[in-house]
């Protein structure tokens, strides 16, 4: 029973070296990890980025209902709250969205984080040009 040890995890008798953590890093993981620790410190200002982005590629659509469903008030009326939707509306949408983009990025293990944003901007880029909007 020499170089065994019990393991009451697995009931399994296993070699004590066969049970020891593998520390190996692939290289990939450590590219990835790389450009991640380069974009950590920005990932605020790019979650704030990557809503604006989004609201740029969006926000015509979201005019358009808010146009359909105030057409038939007054003059005075849809100025006004077209002008509250762009001040207010976009800016709470702004300042509540990228924080939450921002949480939804750190779900993505320490290494992916940075390719992460860098996908998702890939990824507005593709759905603008989808909807000719470049």
């Amino acid at each position: 029973m020499t170089g065994y040890r019990y393991n009451d995890a697995f009931f399994s008798r296993q070699p004590h070296a066969a049970r020891q953590q593998d520390t190996r890093t692939f290289p990939m993981v450590e590219v990835l990890g790389q450009i991640s620790q380069w974009l950590s410190g920005y990932y605020t200002e790019m979650s704030l980025m990557l809503m604006a982005t989004i609201l740029v590629v969006y926000g015509d659509i979201i005019n358009k209902h808010v146009k359909q469903l105030l057409s038939s008030y007054h003059f005075i009326i849809r100025t006004s709250l077209f002008i509250l939707l762009c001040a207010f509306g976009y800016g709470a949408l702004t300042l509540y969205g990228a924080p939450f983009l921002l949480h939804i990025i750190k779900y993505l293990p320490w290494y992916l984080q940075g390719v992460g944003f860098i996908g998702a901007f890939v990824l507005i880029g593709i759905l603008a040009e989808r909807r000719r909007y470049i």
